[in-house]
């Protein structure tokens, strides 16, 4: 095989020391690869910039102190990690035009991506439970989710999550490869790794049908359940303006569910290499970089602590008058102009 005019050996191995893979990425002239580098990252800066304001805001600001932006917080941690195990080196391709990752570097990445995005399932699960919460059960809102109870239901997310991602990389570190292996997508995907493989791979194909099942379906099932006895209990609502007000708490969380699921979902639809690549890179890149946008631009309440913010941080200028006498000549009021605190 010649490649970038090196020649190749290709054959199986079993030696991990001795494989390294090729991430195809997107296929683009010199002026593409340019347009490529700067769009992935300016949507990296847009999701690190979002998230990190969340974060920020979450932490700074007292009224934010509830389990809904508990749970948010770990939301947009989970965002910016998610991110950074792709985007990083889909620039290093587009900058640089090496296309190579070391076995280890790529089933680290297969790793950490299976994490994080069954991480943001189970969350999203939670902040479900947490809206049934807060619509169904109002005055005892406070008392169940408690600071005890947020703990209690993010942190087995981020440790099933974790359980489940080690479970399907061992899967996949187990399999054969050349020792020069084409990957068709722009990271360590689990479905570029299965076909790049020369294993029997029926087991674990059927194997992550159910994991799917269990990590997917199950949870937004609870999520569809959640929503259910929410709409449920608005439409109970006597006054139309409680009912609008009482969905509107719920509509920002529902519409990340909507952009999670609807993209999780179409990557498991048959379609060409080259269109798995791109629903690869909305999956990534939708809801990490739409989900402070969502929340930001639809909360009052971050958009009040953003506000709270900014003003504590901007120099107070207070426009005053005062009253002088002038020998000769009547009251004379002068328009002054001082900065900070006047005494």
């Amino acid at each position: 095989m010649y490649l970038s005019g090196h020649k190749m050996d290709v054959e199986l191995t079993n030696d991990t020391s001795q494989i390294e893979f090729y991430i195809l990425a997107f296929s683009t002239s010199e002026n593409g690869r340019i347009v490529l580098l700067i769009s992935v990252l300016l949507i990296y800066l847009i999701v690190l910039t979002g998230n990190l304001v969340i974060i920020t805001l979450v932490c700074l600001v007292p009224q934010l102190h509830t389990s809904m932006y508990f749970f948010l917080c770990n939301l947009s941690i989970l965002d910016i990690l998610y991110v950074t195990t792709t985007l990083p080196k889909l620039l290093h391709i587009s900058h640089t035009g090496d296309h190579t990752v070391s076995y280890t570097a790529c089933i680290a990445q297969l790793y950490l991506f299976l994490f994080f995005a069954d991480t943001e399932s189970f969350l999203l699960t939670t902040m479900a439970f947490d809206r049934y919460v807060a619509v169904c059960f109002p005055l005892h809102y406070s008392l169940i989710m408690s600071k005890r109870v947020c703990i209690s239901l993010a942190l087995p997310a981020w440790i099933m999550a974790a359980f489940n991602a080690s479970i399907l990389t061992c899967f996949v570190s187990g399999l054969t490869f050349f020792n020069f292996s084409k990957v068709n997508n722009f990271f360590c995907d689990l479905k570029a790794l299965i076909i790049a493989s020369f294993s029997d791979t029926t087991f674990l194909r059927k194997f992550i049908v159910l994991d799917g099942m269990s990590v997917g379906a199950i949870p937004l099932l609870l999520v569809l359940t959640s929503y259910v006895c929410i709409i449920y209990t608005i439409l109970k609502i006597q006054s139309s303006v409680g009912r609008r007000k009482t969905f509107s708490s719920c509509s920002s969380h529902l519409t990340m569910v909507v952009l999670y699921y609807g993209s999780s979902l179409s990557l498991y639809m048959q379609y060409s290499q080259e269109q798995d690549k791109l629903l690869s890179m909305m999956f990534v890149t939708l809801v990490p970089m739409l989900n402070p946008l969502v929340y930001s631009l639809r909360n009052k309440d971050i958009l009040s602590a953003m506000k709270k913010i900014m003003t504590e941080h901007v120099p107070h200028t207070e426009l005053f008058f005062f009253h002088t006498s002038v020998p000769g000549l009547s009251t004379n009021w002068r328009l002054g102009l001082q900065s900070g605190v006047y005494t």
